[in-house]
């Protein structure tokens, strides 16, 4: 591990480097007060597993899921980018909103992904920007897949906050429902709705307020926001984020048709073709020195640098604002692997000779009888 990237609410999350595929990939580590709780493990244990199958370009890919003693971790694909609330902040301050026909790429590309996992019975119930990263390429990613499923079964997490986040929520997760492919349409009509006008529908001083106005009060209509939204974009905006499921888009292709038609985006526009050109800086990771490169000439390196007697340094992670944690030691001095192979054999020629000595004088005597 070479950087403490954040802490969540189920797990610490690092930047790792993996040598054999010579790439970095992002480690998620369970809380230690996690791993306690049998009914939580094998829920993470079977999103993992249903998370894994998921192989989509906007949607992250999980890389691998084990434990290490008692330490649980999922490694994952590694985006080397800003979120899109990292992005809407940076387009906010900088006064550079998206265009009408960016907002219809990014949606479209992120409705693909959401109508591929529902297809799989993967339903995200926490769609928000903060789990959409940018990639060095200007694509879109996803992330987070499944995580409100795994930290509970009911409405609430250990820590008794809701497991969703109720600015995107829709009305029937914050009734305590379950909810379905159609809260994540709701959830996308949020965003929408935020990309287009620069605020979320709802604020206010307590989240239990927030999820308030999502079930009971009516929606401000965006072009009261922003004069700017045209009538049909607004009217894509009303349907997703519609009260009744019933109402609402019943799939994210259906949403995202309707939004490039309100927009007027041409067939075969994407992303592919037009990548987004981020105004947000990559996010500024501090991290140890460290090798790359393919791992045979890293092995020999380290065989070189053992063999002279040198100390690797203990593996630390970094945060911004903190102290090094350190990790643990990658090495220390020790003899090369060759020699203790030869050393070995040497030990056990000696012991056949003394066991030959040995015995030789009792096989001599009955030769002779």
């Amino acid at each position: 591990m070479v950087a403490r990237l954040g802490r969540g609410g189920m797990a610490e999350v690092y930047k790792a480097y993996q040598p054999g595929l010579d790439r970095y990939v992002g480690i998620k580590v369970l809380h230690a007060h996690l791993v306690d709780d049998q009914d939580f493990i094998g829920r993470f244990e079977r999103e993992a597993l249903a998370i894994g199958k998921l192989r989509h370009p906007n949607i992250v890919q999980a890389v691998d899921f084990d434990r290490d003693g008692e330490t649980y971790f999922m490694a994952m694909e590694f985006i080397d980018g800003p979120t899109l609330k990292d992005e809407l902040k940076a387009r906010r301050v900088s006064n550079q909103p998206f265009t009408l026909d960016e907002v219809a790429r990014i949606f479209s590309a992120l409705c693909n992904a959401i109508d591929y996992a529902h297809s799989r019975g993967m339903v995200h119930r926490d769609i928000k920007p903060a789990n959409v990263m940018i990639s060095d390429e200007g694509q879109v990613v996803l992330t987070d897949f499944g995580i409100a499923r795994i930290m509970g079964a009911t409405q609430y997490t250990q820590t008794g906050a809701l497991s969703g986040t109720p600015a995107y929520m829709s009305p029937e997760q914050g009734q305590g429902e379950r909810g379905d492919e159609r809260s994540d349409i709701y959830s996308l009509g949020v965003m929408l709705y935020e990309m287009v006008t620069g605020i979320v529908p709802f604020d206010a001083d307590t989240p239990f307020a927030v999820i308030m106005k999502h079930i009971s009060e009516p929606l401000p209509l965006p072009s009261k926001i922003n004069p700017n939204v045209p009538e049909a974009v607004e009217r894509v905006i009303l349907k997703a984020m519609s009260k009744d499921p019933d109402d609402r888009y019943q799939t994210a292709g259906e949403m995202a048709a309707a939004l490039r038609e309100a927009v007027g985006l041409a067939p075969g526009d994407s992303l592919a073709t037009h990548p987004l050109v981020t105004v947000a800086a990559a996010p500024q990771i501090q991290q140890i020195e460290h090798e790359t490169g393919p791992i045979s000439s890293m092995n020999r390196t380290a065989l070189g640098n053992t063999s002279s007697g040198a100390t690797s340094p203990a593996a630390t992670v970094w945060s911004d604002g903190s102290t090094a944690t350190a990790v643990g030691p990658t090495g220390g001095k020790g003899l090369p692997l060759l020699a203790i192979l030869v050393g070995g054999g040497v030990v056990i020629l000696l012991l056949m000779v003394i066991i030959a000595v040995l015995l030789l004088p009792s096989l001599t005597n009955s030769t002779d009888t």
